[in-house]
């Protein structure tokens, strides 16, 4: 159930009008919440709540067990937890990248043995709870948040399907909250909400949709058949498809959950403005970065370290398993790598920098080349996370270095997306947030006019065939 479809319009209509229904009887609102959820994630395999259901047990009871304990018995109920979770997502996402890879060794030593090759269907969102209900367990083993008491208000948290198969990843410390006390929409919040998944939408079939199915995916199918102009325009093109993919369906979550009474965090913020690298990551996908330096930078060592390689070291290795959790194989791997050795290089500098005594560049002219400089490094990794294979992604940067200009299949209907998503992004911040005032201002109906002419003109420009987000997949 795809939030850009018909169904998921009735189903969230239907479950809007319940939940407010029963907005004053909190356990039987979130009992309601928690079996949509469940029905939500049902509608993509029934087979897979038991996953799902597996996760919200072992990590209530993990934590149940683990809050009177000490010591030794503290840890054995804090690796229970972890290793469940961890278990589950080498079985059904690693699994058959750790097989592939064990072969490819195998045949590289000459050993002649077959290694049977393993891999279970991926089911959708399983990276996005597993990492949201981890880091329940591990905040619960540091005592920074009291183990919920109540199997349901747990099983609610993981489950909120707003967010469920694609985040933002949610901490418990700010969900859970939220499920013991009452909601309250505000006028205000409403036209917001409404407002944020209608430029979703836009985003997601408008813009993502048009430029995968008329040049993205036309490009790095088969590059050699296009000119380094229009090669280079589908790297362009794939950036913004991917930032207007995901940043969409968070635009449509958090507004579908503020509408529903909650608040879930910014998950996206202009992350192509960003001035170097270390920027971006504070820009892009922030609920997963932060919960990479939360979770795993910072018991690496982080920056605490004696010697300054360390906390390049740690940079590394937690961008590396980054890239990791985004897909299982070698270019992803490699995606994350060369992220964490450009973040070490931005650091390197940037300690460099403070060591002379050197202010911050602030001249214009000097953003504008960092800006300039850190988008084209961020499409060129981009190439490897969209190839899938380093041959393909050979091909790409093999028919960029060809300098072709020639351009008889790049339609104007592209450029024009493209215009768009771009101006869009670096509009000046009083555009959007005027928008958002004189939406507010307007009466229901002036919502609904304004939604039912969206509505109609997504339809004159969406493809034939669904497009599945393109963060389903992790």
């Amino acid at each position: 159930m795809v939030f850009s479809t018909r169904e998921f319009a009735v189903f969230f209509v239907l479950v809007f009008f319940l939940t407010w229904a029963l907005s004053d009887r909190v356990r039987a609102r979130n009992i309601f919440l928690g079996a949509a959820s469940l029905f939500f994630y049902a509608c993509w395999s029934p087979l897979y709540l038991t996953l799902i259901l597996f996760s919200v047990a072992s990590n209530y009871y993990a934590t149940r067990f683990m809050h009177p304990a000490e010591g030794r018995r503290r840890r054995l109920w804090l690796w229970a937890g972890v290793v469940s979770n961890l278990a589950i997502l080498f079985a059904y996402k690693y699994l058959g990248f750790a097989t592939s890879s064990l072969q490819l060794l195998v045949e590289a030593l000459e050993l002649g043995i077959e290694v049977p090759y393993v891999k279970l269907l991926l089911p959708v969102g399983i990276s996005f709870y597993t990492f949201q209900s981890m880091s329940y367990t591990v905040d619960v083993y540091y005592r920074r948040l009291e183990p919920t008491k109540s199997l349901l208000e747990f099983c609610t948290f993981v489950s909120f399907f707003p967010q469920l198969v694609a985040g933002p990843i949610v901490r418990a410390r700010d969900f859970l909250p939220q499920l013991r006390q009452r909601s309250v929409l505000t006028d205000a919040q409403a036209g917001e909400a409404v407002h944020r998944i209608l430029v979703g939408l836009v985003k997601k079939v408008a813009i993502s949709d048009f430029l995968a199915v008329n040049m993205v995916d036309r490009v790095f199918e088969n590059p050699a058949m296009y000119s380094s102009v229009e090669v280079l325009v589908g790297v362009y093109a794939y950036a913004l498809q991917i930032y207007c993919d995901f940043s969409g369906y968070s635009d449509i979550a958090i507004g579908t959950a503020r509408l529903l009474g909650f608040h879930i965090p910014e998950n996206f913020e202009l992350p192509y403005r960003a001035r170097n690298l270390r920027d971006f990551w504070r820009r892009w996908h922030i609920s997963l970065s932060t919960w990479l330096r939360d979770y795993l930078y910072k018991p690496l060592g982080g920056s605490r370290g004696k010697w300054r390689w360390l906390t390049y070291r740690n940079l590394f290795i937690t961008m590396l398993l980054g890239g990791l959790w985004h897909g299982p194989g070698w270019t992803w791997v490699a995606w994350g790598g060369l992220h964490g050795l450009g973040l070490a290089w931005v650091r390197f500098f940037d300690e460099r920098r403070k060591a002379r005594g050197r202010p911050e560049p602030t001249a214009p002219w000097r953003q504008a080349v960092g800006v300039f400089l850190t988008f084209h490094f961020v499409c060129a990794l981009w190439i490897l996370f969209r190839a899938k294979t380093f041959p393909k992604a050979m091909d790409v940067f093999e028919v960029l270095g060809e300098l072709s200009t020639q351009t008889p299949n790049l339609p104007w209907t592209v450029l024009l997306a493209l215009a768009a998503g771009y101006l869009g992004h670096f509009l000046p911040d009083i555009v959007p947030k005027t928008s958002i005032r004189l939406f507010q201002r307007l009466p229901a109906m002036g919502w609904a006019v304004v939604a039912a002419g969206v509505v109609y003109f997504l339809t004159l420009v969406a493809s034939s065939d669904v497009v599945p987000f393109i963060y389903f997949q992790f």
